[in-house]
This record gives C-alpha cells, sequence and structure tokens, in this order.
C-alpha cells in the first residue's frame, strides 16, 4: 500500500504531496499522523525554505475521509489531529504554496487557505461542502473566508455550499494566480524558487507581520514591523543584502 502522504526535501524547496487518489486525497488518521511527522521533519530541516502542497490524482482534497470513524466529539478531532496541522503551517517559519487543483473541499479548503500562498489550476475551485452534510465549516475556515471575502459573501458561500472559481479567489484575495491545468506544477515551482532565492530571515518575518496585522491598530503595526526590522538589521544576510546592492551584484542569503 502507498504511502498516504509523500515528503520530498530537496534543498530548498520540500514537496508535501496528498497521495490517496483513489479517495480523493480525503484525510485520514494514516495521512493526518504523516502530515504532522512532515511538519517536524520540515522544521528540522535547515536548508528548506519554501513548501509546496499538493495532492496527487484527480483534485487536491476531498476533505476528511466521512468512511472512517473517530471514537469522540468532532472537536476532539479537530483538536488532536487538524489543529497541530494547521497551527503547525501557520508557526512555521518556512512559506507554504498550496497547489490547488481539481477541487478543495471541506477541511482540504481549510488546509490550503491557511497556506500562506495558493496557485490554483484555472478550472479548481474552493469547495465549502459542508452544508450538503448538514454542517458548518471547521479548521478555521469560517476565519479564512470572513477574512478573504467579508462576512456576507462568505456567509453565502457557506450556506449555498458555493464552489468558489479559481479566477474568482484570487479576486477575492483566497489565492494568488491561476495558471493552466498543465502549467500549474511548473508555475508554482517558478514562484517557490523566486521565493527561495530571497532572504529566508526576511521571509520568516514578513509571515509573521501579516499573520499578525489582524487586530493591530497603525501604531501597533509600526511597533511590530520596527521590532522585526531591528532584529534583521544586525543579521549576516542584511549584511550581504546591502553590499551586493552596493557592489551591483546578485545576493546569496544563507539564512544567517
Amino acid at each position: 500500500m502507498s504511502d498516504p502522504l509523500l515528503l520530498e526535501l530537496d534543498g530548498a524547496i520540500a514537496r508535501v504531496t496528498l497521495n490517496r487518489p483513489e479517495a480523493f486525497n480525503a484525510m485520514n488518521g494514516p495521512m493526518r499522523e504523516g502530515f504532522r511527522d512532515a511538519l517536524s521533519r520540515i522544521h528540522a530541516d535547515p536548508d528548506v525554505r519554501v513548501v509546496i502542497l499538493s495532492g496527487n490524482g484527480r483534485g487536491f482534497c476531498a476533505g476528511t475521509d466521512l468512511t472512517e470513524r473517530f471514537p469522540g466529539p468532532i472537536s476532539q478531532l479537530l483538536d488532536r489531529e487538524y489543529r497541530p496541522i494547521l497551527n503547525g503551517i501557520t508557526a512555521s517559519s518556512r512559506i507554504w504554496i498550496a497547489q490547488v487543483h481539481g477541487s478543495a473541499a471541506g477541511i482540504g479548503a481549510a488546509v490550503a487557505m491557511n497556506c500562506d500562498l495558493m496557485t490554483m489550476a484555472d478550472d479548481a475551485t474552493i469547495y465549502m461542502a459542508f452544508a450538503a452534510i448538514g454542517l458548518v465549516p471547521d479548521g478555521g475556515s469560517t476565519w479564512l473566508l470572513q477574512r478573504g471575502m467579508g462576512s456576507k459573501r462568505a456567509l453565502q458561500a457557506i450556506l449555498e455550499g458555493r464552489r468558489i472559481p479559481a479566477a474568482e479567489a484570487v479576486d477575492l484575495g483566497l489565492a494568488n494566480a491561476t495558471h493552466p491545468a498543465g502549467d500549474l506544477a511548473a508555475a508554482t515551482t517558478a514562484m517557490a524558487e523566486r521565493i527561495a532565492a530571497g532572504a529566508p530571515l526576511a521571509a520568516a518575518a514578513a509571515k509573521r507581520l501579516i499573520r499578525r496585522m489582524d487586530g493591530l491598530s497603525y501604531d501597533e503595526a509600526i511597533t511590530l514591523e520596527g521590532d522585526e526590522q531591528s532584529a534583521l538589521a544586525v543579521s549576516a544576510d542584511a549584511a550581504e543584502g546591502i553590499g551586493a546592492f552596493l557592489e551591483k551584484r546578485k545576493p546569496v542569503f544563507k539564512g544567517k
């Protein structure tokens, strides 16, 4: 039997692949366990700067595997098995890119939207599948949708169980770019390579800033930016960047 989740560590770019194509990559216990293990291995690898998350087969992820029974309330499943995945992506110093083809549905949509960036095939969708089975979004989907779409459009998407097309997802700020399905992997890799070529300490700081902006006043944001900038200004990467600029050459950042 194939591993339900694949991890490829290849220098600056890691690839996490959901690998249950026969079940549209529905997340079961072994896949969730594999995801948590992958997060630990990525965290332990100092070379990784960017992570591409994708799915094998016809779609990104169909959500939770509804054929699998969990002994306890759904809140326990979310807290014990999904929260470490979602928080692991959020807290990671690496930049996570969701590469979505087909459909990202249910908790699969939550995982994709929780990534730092998202690319989509031009025929892909983000599917709020919960209404069809008498449930509400979970995994932080409500917060992510409201943040991206505003409360009224988010509520409509939830109540109607909408499939949000890729182009609309980009317009709403839920995704970064769309590409023809055949070009999606190459375009996502190119994005990852551009980011990986930058200064990893600055990328991690930018991620922290963006993640913490909600709820801050303008004055608090200035203070937070100043704190991050002060730490970066004394790094070897900053010295390299400034030196390369003055010497008119390409910088070589080492994450130090």
